[in-house]
């Protein structure tokens, strides 16, 4: 009898051990499921502008210690067949592309398949002799001085897609009589220098680009979903298509066509990229040596230092250190920002043009780890709007033709070799106006300050030759300068 009470007795204890432990357990689920509601609904928030199945919109990623703390898609990926965005939507993601080949060079260099300190001219024997003084390192850090093919394009008038691959940036790039800049005396952000340092790479590999990436990148992390996007008529299952608004506010395509690989190219989903966050953490592709290397940033040869490592950008936010890098193009935008002293990070990846993310990133931030900042939050436009874009066009030293020179002395047809584009200048009423090739109609200039004038996103000055007539015009366009045309 009495072991049959002791045995009641265990059997009633034991049960009541295991109904404690049964309610301590469900009150932490009901705790952290509490907190994880809470910031869903500040992030939902944050967000809600594009949660409507009439509107595209983004997929974003909270990651905290290596795990997705909060996933969600906000809005449409395809318009036109009412798909949803996902998690496991595939975006294209612009700039930070650039993250992904900078490791892929430093893969290579580790390899000993090339070095920092090459000349580009050692793989790249097509370009010019102004190419011997850059280094894989000077594409690396954005100090090359090479002329941005983005805005070499602009300056012609011509649509962003103009250039379809690698090999046309090349030629484009080999045209070029003359740099921004000597290399490593500046700082100026190249899309050309990127797309160089992925045929770099994929020249001293003896594979393309994004073979290389996949071989030794994507497929040891696990990213399933990521390829660089170097076959303009591959099939991508579960993409996000990109947009703009009219100016009646309805949404257009925007999803730029090609194939140009390493400035940008990526394509990607908010999950992969928690695989290839953590390994900023875990190193397991390349090693601690390695990661640490990517994360260091460049200098001047002047001895400045910069805030831009191997495609990823380095500050503070609200006294924090962050890693970061944002990407745009046609109606796709993303943002990849992490927190290394926290284990934390946030990814947004949209489809659609009118967002600015990098403000939304930090809003993200000041909800999921408000009492970890050490500093305030700033001012609503203060949030780091302008993150990961680089460069700012510097004022020329080249003279202008002066203030005094008439409209009429300035018309004449100009012509760059290097762009293969024409601008045809012509007086009317007093203006000057501008016609390129591409333009259906002239545009009207603006005069500025030293006989300089501006039209939409450039700055044209007019120079005179040793006779003292008018023989040739600059353009400067921010990531381009002074880049010539000719009188004929």
């Amino acid at each position: 009898m009495a072991r049959q009470v002791t045995a009641a007795r265990g059997s009633h204890l034991a049960a009541r051990r295991a109904a404690t432990i049964v309610a301590l357990a469900l009150a932490v689920l009901v705790s952290s499921g509490a907190q994880r509601f809470s910031a869903r609904l500040q992030v939902d928030k944050i967000f809600a502008e594009w949660d409507s199945r009439q509107s595209p919109g983004c997929a974003v990623a909270l990651y905290k210690d290596g795990r997705i703390l909060y996933e969600r898609g906000y809005g449409m990926a395809d318009l036109e067949h009412d798909v949803a965005i996902a998690p496991d939507t595939v975006f294209y993601v612009g700039s930070v592309s650039k993250q992904f080949t900078a490791f892929a060079a430093a893969l290579a260099i580790q390899k000993g398949l090339l070095a920092a300190d090459d000349s580009i001219r050692k793989h790249l024997p097509e370009l010019p002799a102004y190419a011997d003084a850059i280094t894989v390192r000077h594409l690396v850090h954005h100090t090359s001085g090479l002329r941005d093919f983005y805005t070499l394009l602009s300056i012609a008038g011509r649509r962003q897609d103009a250039l379809f691959d690698n090999p046309s940036i090349l030629r484009l790039a080999a045209r070029q009589k003359a740099l921004n800049f000597a290399p490593g005396e500046d700082y100026l952000y190249s899309n050309t220098g990127y797309t160089l340092l992925a045929m770099v790479v994929g020249r001293a590999a003896k594979m393309p680009f994004g073979a290389f990436a996949e071989t030794h990148i994507f497929k040891p992390l696990g990213m399933t979903s990521t390829f660089f996007g170097d076959d303009a008529s591959r099939v991508i299952r579960g993409r996000a298509y990109g947009y703009t608004w009219s100016a009646k506010g309805e949404p257009r395509i925007d999803t730029p066509a090609g194939e140009r690989v390493g400035a940008g190219g990526l394509f990607t989903t908010v999950r992969d990229l928690r695989r290839w966050d953590e390994n900023f953490y875990s190193a397991a592709v390349g090693g601690k040596a390695l990661v640490g290397e990517v994360q260091k940033t460049g200098t001047l040869a002047s001895g400045k230092p910069l805030t831009y490592a191997w495609g990823l950008e380095i500050g503070q936010y609200r006294g924090v250190p962050i890693v970061e890098h944002g990407g745009s193009l046609g109606g796709y935008r993303a943002h990849l920002i992490r927190f290394p002293d926290l284990h934390f990070s946030v990814a947004a990846l949209c489809n659609v043009s009118s967002i600015t993310l990098a403000p939304l990133v930090r809003e993200v931030s000041d909800v999921a780890i408000a009492n970890r900042f050490t500093e305030p939050k700033p001012a609503a436009g203060q949030r780091g709007a302008n993150a990961g874009r680089g460069g700012q066009p510097n004022p020329s030293s080249t003279p202008a033709a002066g203030d005094s020179t008439s409209p009429a002395e300035l018309s004449g047809v100009y012509v760059s070799d290097e762009i293969q584009a024409t601008f045809t200048i012509a007086a009317k009423g007093g203006q000057l106006l501008v016609q390129r090739d591409e333009d259906a109609e002239p545009i009207a200039t603006q005069p500025a300050a030293g006989g300089q004038f501006r039209v939409r996103n450039m700055t044209i000055r007019f120079t005179r030759g040793p006779n003292g007539r008018v023989d040739a015009l600059l353009v400067d366009a921010g990531r381009v300068r002074d880049i010539r045309f000719d009188r004929k």
